[in-house]
């Protein structure tokens, strides 16, 4: 019997079969045995192979290979990944200027890690309504730097529904990985999609600006229209994984547009003599912010931040 995860409640695995059957599923043993590093065997989105056995008891014992997902690194410092979700047409990553704040540097080690599997991304700039003027400003310059890099981007307000008529067009017929901080609104905003899912929403923490968790476990949400909107938890960092240090730089278009023109085939473009990307650094055509996540990923990768796995 095969089918696909689309629920993970941490032990328990939700597999909707071939014919429309919702099954609660274990992971068979062998798993356990295979060299996975990831914290997560099997994922929301995998397809996979089931069994029944004597007990009444349902076994996932095969997945089948992935088209891509998204992963980041667990939040051990470890050298284990977390995958996210597997098969995704589309990564939609929702971010806040404000309450609570989504740096930069997330953002682009998001982008990157879709970059890495070639997931297209769609940035959604949410609770547009909170912002003031020199907020609204800073938005606007976020919305022209991705956008001109080649990630699209939308500005909603998922309370009062501004925005999201347009989003939903770009749902159908889609797996759609919803994802961001705990706190930018990923629940409001599905249940702004889907009014008859009613998940349960929580505000920020005044004091910290910081999200509260809402979502616990990985769920993926069958749209009316065909496709799948796939809920994760609110993430607070997001560690890369699976790059070496000297393709960091593919995963950044506009870096790696201008690295054809560097003097040696393995700059790092920090220090090296005829770097055409700091050459562009200085001509303003790559911003400062995606150059210094570039460097921040490359420190991650030389100053041994994560601990061996074990």
């Amino acid at each position: 019997m095969h089918g696909l995860v689309i629920k993970n409640t941490g032990s328990w695995y939700v597999v909707c079969t071939d014919d429309r059957q919702l099954v609660d599923c274990k992971i068979k043993g062998n798993f356990r045995l295979k060299d996975i590093k990831s914290t997560n065997p099997v994922v929301i989105g995998d397809r996979v192979e089931i069994e029944i056995n004597a007990e009444g008891t349902a076994l996932i014992k095969a997945i089948a290979p992935r088209r891509n997902y998204m992963i980041r690194r667990a939040t051990n410092l470890s050298k284990q990944s977390h995958i996210l979700a597997a098969n995704i047409d589309l990564a939609m990553l929702v971010v806040t200027v404000n309450y609570p704040v989504t740096t930069t540097v997330f953002i682009d080690r998001f982008v990157a890690t879709a970059e890495a599997y070639q997931i297209p991304v769609r940035i959604v700039f949410n609770k547009i309504d909170r912002l003031d003027e020199e907020e609204l400003e800073y938005l606007t310059g976020l919305d022209h730097l991705y956008t001109t890099i080649g990630y699209p981007c939308s500005r909603v307000c998922a309370l009062t529904g501004e925005g999201v008529e347009e989003l939903k067009q770009l749902l159908a017929n889609k797996v759609t990985l919803l994802s961001g901080h705990s706190g930018v609104g990923k629940s409001t905003l599905i249940n702004r999609i889907l009014p008859d899912v009613k998940l349960k929403t929580a505000g920020i923490s005044e004091y910290h600006k910081k999200g509260m968790h809402t979502t616990t476990f990985s769920e993926m949400i069958p749209l009316p229209d065909g496709g799948y909107l796939i809920d994760t938890p609110g993430i607070k960092g997001f560690g890369t994984i699976e790059m070496e240090t000297g393709e960091i730089g593919h995963f950044f278009p506009e870096i790696f547009r201008f690295s054809s023109g560097c003097k040696y085939y393995n700059c790092t473009h920090r220090q090296e003599p005829g770097c055409a990307v700091m050459a562009a650094l200085e001509k303003h055509y790559i911003s400062e912010s995606r150059y210094k996540s570039y460097l921040n990923i490359m420190e991650d990768k030389e100053s041994g931040k994560y601990r061996k796995a074990f």
